[in-house]
């Protein structure tokens, strides 16, 4: 049914109040009984006419049918355009715990390769409280994925606002842990493809194959307890 507005309820006011109005008229235009049925007669009609041409013609319902539909369309844009937002701060959410989150550098976006074990400086030499190699299977203590390590730093390497989403002031003392850099087994459906975890999280498993698009760039072959470096990645890791 049609909004009634403000302009339609004046009119049904106007209808209803045709009574008291013939008293107000009296006083204006004299006693004449007559002419106060006559300019009664009049507004009634005008007020009658104008609400049929409002609300009961064909014409006047088609055009509240198309606003209504309009402001349907527009809120389901709307609504379509709130859940895009909402998507999209959840995705920077997760793509933050998991080590893939992005950073703007100038008005130009790129990875910043000193983040999230990427860095290509030489670990040399290598800290002994550092319990893990690059190449070793392991498995996440809390989710239960597997994966590989690609790399490590000594401590939580990342984006100020990625450490404080991951590590609320109860867990600060993590930052300060070794993390590691990890290709997701893509057997695990687990939907995410790497990760960087501290080391707390992680155990070593041996006899476990690794399935991920980029194995190869970083690995040449597994030898039953770990995979191989590609050179290049050696040369960053010399002493694992």
């Amino acid at each position: 049914m049609p909004h009634i507005n403000a302009a339609a309820a004046l009119q049904i006011c106007m209808l209803l109040s045709a009574v008291p109005a013939q008293y107000f008229i009296s006083q204006w235009y004299g006693t004449d009984s007559a002419q106060r049925i006559r300019i009664t007669e009049r507004l009634i009609i005008a007020s009658w006419s104008s609400f049929t041409k409002s609300y009961l013609s064909p014409d006047a319902w088609a055009d509240h049918l198309k606003l209504w539909l309009s402001k349907t369309r527009q809120g389901e844009r709307s609504k379509a355009e709130r859940g895009k937002v909402v998507n999209t701060i959840k995705e920077e959410g997760e793509n933050w715990y998991y080590g893939e989150k992005k950073t703007k550098i100038g008005d130009n976006e790129a990875e910043t390769h000193s983040y999230f074990a990427e860095s290509s400086h030489v670990r040399s030499p290598k800290p002994e409280y550092i319990q893990f190699s690059v190449g070793q299977v392991i498995v996440h203590k809390t989710f239960g994925y597997s994966g590989v390590i690609v790399g490590w730093d000594v401590k939580a390497k990342a984006p100020e606002e990625w450490l404080q989403h991951k590590y609320p002031p109860a867990k600060q003392d993590l930052k300060d842990t070794p993390h590691y850099r990890i290709l997701i087994n893509k057997a695990n459906g687990f939907g995410k493809s790497t990760a960087y975890i501290p080391e707390e999280e992680i155990t070593i498993i041996m006899g476990l194959e690794v399935h991920h698009p980029d194995m190869k760039v970083y690995f040449s072959g597994y030898n039953g307890s770990k995979y191989i470096m590609q050179p290049w990645l050696k040369k960053i890791y010399p002493h694992d």
